[in-house]
């Protein structure tokens, strides 16, 4: 009943965050995707860490591309501003919004084909420019939309529906992100939430370029024996390098952990991520061991997840350019035409 418009009352006795939004304000339309998608569960997640975070909605720009993954923008944070562009393309409209208005919160929502195959060149840009966003791979290892052939990011060997074998090696977009200095790297599962919303929780509250890959099985097409992004093969080969925790600067809570067994990272904007170290002993501060460790639990046959790497000191895009601290679409003609003087003072400099 997917046409079914969501009801507008809300019960009166909805629990509110912090600013007054219930959870069901930061939803949207009704999901038109596959019963069991885990695109919804990817959406509900960004629902649960906006409330958690009290975000408000109109602050936050949501950009797409073309797919599935694509289409779940419209199932969350309804109250937002929202842009789908073409295929492969939102990486560059969006760094093209966030140049002309900073004060925004952006929110890149892409997939595995959409960022893997045509907008591996926008992506790669994107990330290694460190726009200020939270940049979304919704992964499920084929083209859902037309009907199940494999992505850039399906494994060799794995099998399609119809028992064709993959041959070409995959892209693993967490790593490539390592390799172009993302300062905030992570991989989820859409089956994990509780992994996954303290780790959107992080990665919004980020001063820089945050990514996260979220495999998130297509139940139509790569939900089957022989495919390495189905519900089962994650839930049985799942490596969680740690258990992340976000906890607002607001809440003291350094407190009740043990000594030794949480790993504190300060953020940029004052935050504090709290993550407790398993028996892997993860460093999250080591970029080189972050690689090395995803090629060697990927050589296992294994699905690492968890926060794979932050930067404690990061920079984004603006800091980079020395752009100026007030948005560009606010800036009046004074300021953007200074006249011929300035011009001239300008050529000048570059003799």
């Amino acid at each position: 009943m997917s046409y079914l418009a969501k009801p507008k009352l809300h019960h009166p006795e909805l629990k509110t965050n912090r600013l007054g939004y219930t959870r069901r304000d930061y939803e949207g339309a009704m999901s038109t995707l596959c019963a069991g998608c885990g695109h919804d569960s990817i959406s509900a997640a960004i629902v649960q860490a906006c409330y958690n975070l009290a975000i408000e909605p109109h602050r936050v720009a949501k950009l797409s591309g073309i797919g599935c993954s694509s289409k779940s923008p419209t199932y969350f944070l309804g109250g937002s501003h929202g842009f789908n562009t073409v295929h492969g393309r939102m990486p560059s409209v969006l760094t093209g919004a966030n140049l002309a208005n900073r004060d925004l919160i952006y929110l890149g929502v892409s997939g595995d084909g959409d960022s893997a195959s045509i907008g591996l060149g926008q992506f790669v840009h994107s990330m290694r420019r460190a726009v200020n966003m939270v940049y979304i791979v919704m992964n499920n290892g084929v083209y859902g939309l037309t009907k199940g052939q494999f992505s850039a990011t399906a494994d060799q060997g794995s099998r399609s529906k119809r028992g064709v074998v993959n041959s070409d090696a995959p892209v693993d977009l967490a790593a490539l992100a390592l390799q172009l200095g993302v300062s905030y790297v992570a991989r989820g599962f859409s089956g994990n939430k509780e992994q996954l919303v303290p780790m959107i929780e992080g990665a919004f509250m980020h001063q820089g370029a945050a990514f996260i890959d979220v495999i998130s099985p297509c139940v139509a097409f790569n939900n089957h024996p022989g495919s390495t992004k189905s519900y089962d093969y994650v839930r049985e080969h799942n490596e969680a390098v740690n258990r992340v925790d976000f906890v607002p600067r607001r809440e003291e809570l350094a407190g009740q952990f043990t000594p030794g067994t949480v790993q504190e990272v300060l953020q940029h904007d004052g935050s504090i991520l709290r993550l407790r170290t398993l028996e892997a002993e993860f460093d999250v501060h080591d970029r080189i061991a972050a690689i090395n460790y995803l090629y060697q639990r990927q050589a296992e046959g294994e699905v690492v997840t968890g926060l794979l790497h932050i930067d404690p000191t990061p920079e984004d895009m603006h800091s980079h350019l020395n752009t100026s601290l007030q948005p560009l679409n606010t800036l009046d003609e004074s300021v953007l035409c200074p006249g011929a003087d300035a011009l001239a003072r300008i050529n000048a400099a570059l003799r």
